[in-house]
């Protein structure tokens, strides 16, 4: 806690200047030395105060008495104490003076008189860390008649003390719980203030329960610590609670603080039940009966109903309302909702209603509302205020209408013609009813039998002679009826009894079945025919009402009254051709008599359909190449009449080339010409449709025709020609682009999709070329070997199926220059003479140089052994040249000379076994300088370019293929063509540079692959310079 100056603590520095103080002391005297004493002091505080921004530090508590030593400012500052005490240096309180106070000779500071309350200082509210509350104050070091005065601030910390109680917000806690709540329900309860914080403030809450009143096994406290650090008091439900059985509670919440001895506080709980609406109102009877007069007056009072709810307020107040109540029920009665009285509404008549039931319903207010029901039985007594009624109907087959009954004549004696039936609406004697029939009539009354039901009783009116139409047409019968009642009440009704002539005989037709003819597409109501039925019978009974069978289903209608049957719409043939169906003829008597006939409409046909293609264009497709006179497509065509206007001829129509026709039997189409799609891939035409009737009609359909692509076109090569070259740089690197194969193909589709192949002259694996692009590249670094002229085979063939092909030739000259041109010219020309399974590839000196040098010495030593052979040879040709001018001497044949470019007759193993012929020959980059050795276009042991005859000289024949399905046809070159017959034309040459075959060439030729078009069986061994077209 020491200030150390300059190195040396401060404790030590007053130390000497004592010392020195006391030596000066006791040798010196006077006030020089006292002067120097007091300078020496100045200097020695000036050189030692601490610097001015230094902080005092102290902590005091709160509420402590006055004069409470808080710390030395001088000794904290580390100041010497010389000087200190004597008054030289003094201390004053600059600021903080209102709570603290120090002396101003020893620095010693002290609390002031007044009280520090922590809790009310400003800048300790709501702070709740003890380093955080403080009081801040300046004290000034004054020297000697203030020479100079130094500054420091302090800073002194309050600490808590336990001075304040913990308090609620009131000493009575008011808290509402609804009844009925589950066990668990958690409540927060007010919360404690303790102006205190830290181990002072609140730390726990407490339910008292010292006396068993205050004993609750409802409830219990339960304490949570808030993320503020404050605990907060709950009360949670841990009993049933029913408001009905208790409605209050009241218990007491203690809270203390942490510190010791603690300090507390309490306050009363009281927790209030509110009510729920758990009970239902109840009423006094399950069932209210009463009987009440009839025609009682609006107002009678007629029962009250009561019930009662355990609940209060809103929750107790009960209401009655009609539950299943009928709408005469609210109509006849009303209920008062608050009393619970029924009294008459409307006059209540027994005989509308003799019973009243229904149930009235109580509910009270609470939210939901909970009800009871309870059943009301109002029973009506009678008074005989209703007269009898006599109520007369038919009975069985005779009729009662507008008070008369119809009776024919021929019933029987004792015929009951009517039914009587009688009743009073009243109740007892008041309902027992007598009656009988009045006046002289042939009819009397029976009772109609015992019956399982109650009365009224019923009654027959029965005849009680014979009827007679043509003496008495009509009878009057009274019946009078009287009830029991007192006074009795009595009424009458009457019958009118007609009797009726008898209709028997029922209506007939002359013919039981008729049958007619109708066009259809008739107008709408056009008459087809008329059916007439006759009755023997007179006045109603005779006249006639015409109907038809309901199985007509609407198509025909007939005339009731005259019989005439007209059609309802225009009939179809083609829908419906015949109907039939019955004429009913009904007579108007009672009962009513009818016969019936037969009808059959034949509906004939009219022309009023067209024919009718299945489709409106028919799609075909066919090959080229197809056979004249070949079924190309059919079509379908319809037509709905019948007859001739069915009978259907076709024609074709707009046909370019009239090469079409239609057989008119099948529909079928044919084509008297072979389709070619290089020339015409698609046709289009219609087809016409003309039936027989009169007018005719007509239909027409479109063909689309396209014919789908065969493999006859060969892939003919467009660049390079045979004859030209390239020119190839020996520095050329590999990738290095040397030239690019074109070709077409006339075909479409997989057919002219062409692929590339380097089969040839490329034995030293300098070239490749891309199989899609025909690019042809430099794939190895060039050798001085491999200058000169290379020949390259270059194989097109397409994707068709049998696929068709053609060989191209590419030259490629490797050297720095083209300084004789004539030369490479020269050598080009003479490569196409040569075999393609020869190779053409670089400078030959290279190796007859090795060769000569080897062979020098064996030259040498057989020269002479040569000139003797060499007379022996002479002799023989001279022998043998007459037998050559008879062997076939041909003009203007080419002697034979030295060449180099002489070609090598093919090795053996080219004229090997079938199994050797589909394979291409391997080269092993091993063995190059032997297979170019056993198969160089240098050897001088070939045959001579100007023979008569070369065995592979090429045959013109091989170049034609066909892909017709027609069989081969083998012309010879200068054969005729046949007209219409493209597969079948003169055999031509293959233009620039195509050459193309069948895989089957002569035996000198290399077969390299066991495809159709096998690399080198796509074209002649030998080859002429061909003229570029």
């Amino acid at each position: 806690g020491r200030v150390t100056w300059g190195g040396k603590c401060c404790s030590e520095r007053r130390g000497k200047r004592e010392g020195e103080t006391r030596v000066m002391g006791s040798r010196s005297v006077g006030a020089v030395h006292s002067a120097r004493c007091y300078l020496v002091l100045i200097l020695q505080l000036l050189t030692q105060l601490p610097r001015a921004n230094s902080v005092l530090r102290y902590r005091v508590a709160e509420e402590g008495q006055a004069d409470v030593h808080i710390g030395n400012v001088a000794s904290d500052l580390g100041l010497s104490t010389s000087g200190i005490g004597t008054g030289d240096v003094t201390f004053a309180l600059e600021s903080g003076s209102e709570y603290f106070k120090i002396d101003n000779v020893t620095g010693e500071l002290t609390t002031g008189s007044k009280r520090i309350d922590r809790e009310k200082l400003p800048q300790c509210q709501m702070i709740f860390d003890e380093n955080e509350c403080f009081l801040n104050f300046e004290v000034s070091v004054i020297g000697p008649l203030q020479s100079w005065v130094d500054l420091f601030d302090g800073r002194i910390v309050v600490t808590d003390i336990n001075d304040n109680t913990p308090s609620f917000p009131s000493p009575v806690l008011t808290l509402s719980v609804e009844e009925n709540r589950p066990i668990g329900t958690l409540y927060l309860l007010p919360t404690a203030t303790d102006r205190d914080f830290g181990r002072n403030g609140i730390d726990r809450y407490e339910l008292i329960q010292d006396s068993p009143a205050s004993r609750s096994s409802v409830f219990e406290l339960q304490v949570a610590d808030t993320p503020e650090g404050q605990k907060q008091p709950q009360l949670i439900v841990k009993g049933p609670l029913d408001r009905e059985a208790q409605d209050s509670y009241e218990l007491v919440l203690r809270v203390r603080d942490g510190s010791n001895p603690p300090r507390s506080s309490q306050a009363l709980l009281r927790v209030s039940i509110t009510d729920v609406n758990d009970n239902s109102p109840r009423f006094e009877r399950a069932v209210y009966e009463a009987e009440m007069a009839e025609n009682a007056p609006p107002g009678t009072p007629v029962l009250q109903v009561r019930a009662t709810d355990r609940d209060i307020g809103v929750n107790g107040q009960v209401e009655y309302v009609f539950g299943a109540a009928t709408e005469s029920v609210r109509r006849l009665l009303r209920l008062d909702e608050a009393s619970g009285w029924l009294s008459v509404l409307h006059r209540i008549d027994r005989e509308e209603v003799s019973q009243l039931r229904f149930t009235i319903t109580a509910r009270d207010r609470g939210q939901p509302p909970r009800t009871d029901r309870t059943t009301v039985v109002l029973n009506v007594r009678d008074e005989n205020d209703n007269v009898p009624i006599v109520e007369i109907r038919k009975i069985g087959r005779i009729l009662v209408r507008d008070g008369a009954a119809m009776v024919p004549e021929n019933v029987l004696v004792d015929t009951p013609v009517a039914l009587v039936q009688v009743s009073d609406r009243d109740q007892g004697e008041n309902g027992a009813v007598t009656c009988t029939v009045v006046g002289d009539v042939p009819f009397t009354l029976k009772p109609a039998g015992e019956t399982a039901l109650a009365p009224p009783p019923k009654y027959f009116l029965h005849t009680s002679a014979l009827l007679d139409y043509e003496a008495t047409r009509e009878y009057s019968v009274t019946i009078v009826a009287v009830d029991s009642g007192s006074p009795s009440l009595s009424s009458n009704s009457s019958l009118m009894v007609r009797v009726v002539d008898i209709n028997d005989h029922a209506p007939t037709f002359a013919q039981s079945l008729v049958e007619v003819h109708f066009a259809e597409n008739n107008a709408p109501g056009e008459r087809v025919v008329t059916v007439v039925a006759s009755d023997a019978d007179s006045g109603k009974n005779a006249e006639i009402a015409y109907s038809l069978d309901p199985s007509v289903n609407g198509a025909f209608y007939i005339d009731a009254d005259n019989g005439d049957i007209r059609a309802t719409g225009a009939l179809d043939r083609e829908q419906r051709e015949r109907y039939e169906f019955r004429v009913i003829a009904r007579d108007k008597g009672t009962p009513s008599l009818q016969g019936s006939a037969t009808v059959v409409v034949q509906v004939t046909d009219r022309n009023d359909n067209a024919p009718k293609f299945v489709q409106e264009v028919f799609t075909f497709y066919v090959k080229e190449n197809l056979l004249t006179n070949s079924p190309v497509g059919m079509v379908t065509v319809t037509d709905a009449d019948e007859g001739e206007n069915a009978e259907l001829s076709l024609f074709v129509e707009h046909d370019e080339e009239d090469i079409f026709s239609i057989e008119n039997n099948t529909g079928t189409i044919f084509s008297s010409a072979s389709f070619d799609r290089e020339r015409r891939s698609a046709y289009s035409f219609r087809v016409r449709a003309v039936d027989g009737g009169e007018p005719p009609r007509s239909a027409t359909a479109t063909i689309s025709l396209f014919v789908t692509d065969e493999n006859d076109n060969v892939p003919s090569i467009t660049s390079p020609a045979n004859e030209s070259y390239t020119l190839l740089p020996p520095a050329s690197g590999a990738r290095t682009v040397v030239r690019t194969v074109t070709a077409s193909d006339g075909d479409t589709g997989s057919n002219a999709d062409l692929r590339y192949a380097l089969v040839g002259g490329n034995p030293f694996r300098l070239f490749e070329i891309g199989s899609s692009s025909g690019v042809i590249t430099l794939a190895e670094p060039l050798e001085r070997r491999h200058r000169g002229l290379h020949r390259l085979v270059v194989w097109v063939n397409d994707s068709g199926t049998p696929s068709l092909c053609a060989t191209a030739l590419v030259h490629v000259f490797i050297n720095e220059s083209l300084a004789n041109a004539t030369l490479v010219d020269t050598q080009v020309a003479r490569s196409l003479a040569v075999p393609l399974y020869m190779d053409i590839a670089g400078d030959p000196d290279s190796e007859r140089a090795l060769g000569k040098q080897r062979l020098s010495v064996a030259i040498g030593v057989l020269a002479g052994a040569a000139a003797v052979i060499l007379v022996i040879l002479l002799v023989v040709t001279a022998r043998q040249c007459g037998a050559q001018g008879k062997n076939g001497y041909e003009a203007g044949k080419k002697e034979p000379e030295e060449d180099f470019f002489s070609p090598q007759p093919p090795p053996l193993q080219a004229q090997g076994s079938q199994n050797e012929r589909g394979r291409k020959p391997r080269r092993d980059k091993r063995n190059n300088g032997t297979a170019k050795s056993e198969r160089s276009l240098y050897n001088t042991s070939s045959p001579r370019l100007g023979s008569r005859h070369h065995q592979s000289s090429p045959d013109l024949a091989r170049h034609y293929k066909s892909s017709s399905p027609l069989p081969a046809v083998h012309l010879q070159p200068n054969s005729p063509p046949v007209e219409g017959k493209k597969h079948q034309a003169v055999q031509e040459l293959p233009p620039t540079n195509t050459f193309t075959g069948n895989g089957n060439g002569n035996a000198d030729a290399m077969s390299l692959s066991s495809d159709q078009c096998s690399d080198y069986g796509c074209q002649t061994v030998k080859y002429s310079k061909q003229v570029r077209k």
